[in-house]
């Protein structure tokens, strides 16, 4: 099996490689700029047939017992398994992500998902049935929703794939997903599996193209039923007004600029750790990175200390070298977009450590091929700064200092974002106070980062709604239908008479 031969194109429809309509494009390894595939994008015409696919597949699948559907998540969850140096190495290639990441962190991640959908395909849980109004006996079936057209993001290609796929298939729907266009070929990949592991042809369907063209499109189409979308808010904002035309569910995942908490009693040594960890992974490229650390003035300085020297320790260099800690961002024009926060903040904040990355790696690697950027620490910005309320999406980590518990918390809620955030502390009653008034998504309490697929992942405020991972997802992608008996037998019911006659 070989996941990877795309055949006449990187379309994946009806269980079938086709090729797109619409203009070439060059999928770019951004450690060296050599192309990794070239493609051929898809147009809406594309769209429309994979969306024709799904609903075709739609009325089979959608009445597959449970049981069956989870077998054949348990065959996805094999197949994925046994293609994990190939996903990994596919992975690293089109986003520059050190391949320890994508095999340690975001392959074992995603056969770990379908593992657990497997199970939760099953659990399809509604209201006890019972004789709720006394002459009627009800009960809740959860049903399939239609079609779902999904939109994933560059920064986890194959993880979000999977986030979007898992949960729709195993509540009995169909999908077209649209990967953006700079990292389609591991959710090409995930598709190919699917049908590996005996997921019948129309189930699961990838078109590869732009978001104004092949994106927009799914989203307002009128079969498509409900729409899932990660990506940036003010993307988001689009999304969601497109979707509503047509009256569609929508699960929106959005931006973040998540608050990282050091109260004055935590342990350092693990906080200062544990920022260097939350704000470099994937190069900083992930909506829950830490992003804003808050320190109680005691701890500032020599946490500013601590991170400073970790950051001048970080490896940077050839993503497939398995030593490297840190490798290129997502694209030259991303690189620059990161670089571009960092310049302007010099002349409002300090640069204390980063910024442009040296010419050559640990490695002896040469950076200036490549979409680099050093891990960057940054102090003395105003909370209302652009590096502050921004999402800069790259290796970058800003400071601040604050005295009293009611501050620090404040601080952190002072985004419109509330996707993720941490507390750093050794007293429970902090801990429990800032697990309650911070608000996100998802709060940590002395860590920063880690998912599981039984727990669920979403924002609050402008990072979105709704859930990816966890029976939440699964929920999220099913209609709840009341089913009500009468259980008298009588013709007359009392409660005619509130309309027409007499007792």
């Amino acid at each position: 099996m070989d996941l990877t031969d795309f055949g006449a194109g990187a379309q994946y429809i009806a269980g079938r490689w086709t090729r797109g309509s619409g203009e070439p494009f060059q999928v770019v390894n951004p450690a060296d700029g050599s192309v990794v595939e070239q493609v051929a994008l898809a147009t809406a015409a594309d769209v429309d047939t994979a969306v024709a696919a799904a609903k075709a597949a739609l009325p089979g699948w959608s009445s597959a017992t449970p049981g069956a559907r989870s077998e054949a998540l348990t065959r996805l969850a094999a197949v994925l398994g046994g293609a994990a140096d190939e996903l990994a190495r596919v992975e690293t290639a089109q986003t520059g992500k050190p391949v320890k990441l994508a095999t340690e962190f975001d392959v074992p991640g995603t056969v770990d998902n379908a593992a657990f959908f497997a199970g939760a395909a099953r659990n399809l849980e509604g209201k006890a049935a019972g004789e709720y109004s006394g002459d009627h006996t009800s009960y809740v079936r959860r049903e399939a929703i239609g079609v779902v057209g999904s939109i994933s993001p560059w920064n986890y290609p194959l993880q979000m794939a999977a986030w979007k796929i898992l949960p729709a298939i195993a509540a009995g729907n169909t999908i077209v997903l649209k990967p953006a266009e700079l990292t389609p070929l591991t959710s090409l990949m995930f598709a190919r599996a699917c049908t590996e592991a005996g997921i019948p042809d129309g189930v699961v369907n990838v078109v590869t193209g732009a978001g104004r063209t092949a994106g927009e499109h799914l989203v307002a189409h009128p079969d498509v039923a409900m729409v899932s979308f990660t990506g940036s808010t003010a993307v988001g904002r689009r999304v969601a007004e497109l979707a509503t035309a047509t009256v569609k569910r929508t699960h929106l995942e959005l931006g973040g600029k998540a608050p990282f908490v050091v109260f004055d009693d935590a342990d350092l040594d693990a906080a200062v750790h544990g920022a260097v960890a939350a704000a470099l992974i994937n190069g900083g490229q992930d909506c829950t990175a830490a992003t804003r650390a808050y320190v109680q003035r005691p701890l500032y300085e020599a946490f500013v200390a601590g991170v400073a020297e970790l950051f001048a320790a970080i490896r940077i260099g050839d993503p497939r070298d398995p030593r490297t800690d840190l490798g290129p961002l997502v694209s030259f024009a991303h690189r620059d977009r990161v670089a571009g926060f960092v310049e302007r903040a010099r002349s409002y904040a300090t640069v204390v450590t980063g910024g442009p990355a040296p010419e050559q790696g640990h490695d002896g690697y040469d950076l200036t091929r490549g979409a680099y950027h050093a891990p960057t620490l940054i102090t003395g910005a105003a909370q209302d700064s652009e590096v502050v309320q921004g999402e800069i999406f790259g290796p970058v980590l800003v400071v601040l200092p604050f005295d009293g518990d009611d501050e620090g918390l404040r601080l952190a809620n002072d985004t419109p974002y509330g996707l993720a955030a941490s507390a750093w502390t050794s007293n429970v009653h902090r801990s429990l106070r800032a697990t309650r008034e911070i608000a996100a998504g998802c709060v940590w309490v002395n860590d920063h980062i880690p998912i599981i697929s039984e727990m669920p992942h979403g924002g609050y405020k402008a990072s979105g709604y709704g859930k990816d991972m966890s029976q939440y997802s699964l929920d999220e992608y099913t209609q709840v239908k009341h089913v009500m008996f009468d259980t008298t037998a009588v013709a007359r019911k009392d409660w005619h008479r509130t309309v027409f006659g007499d007792r």
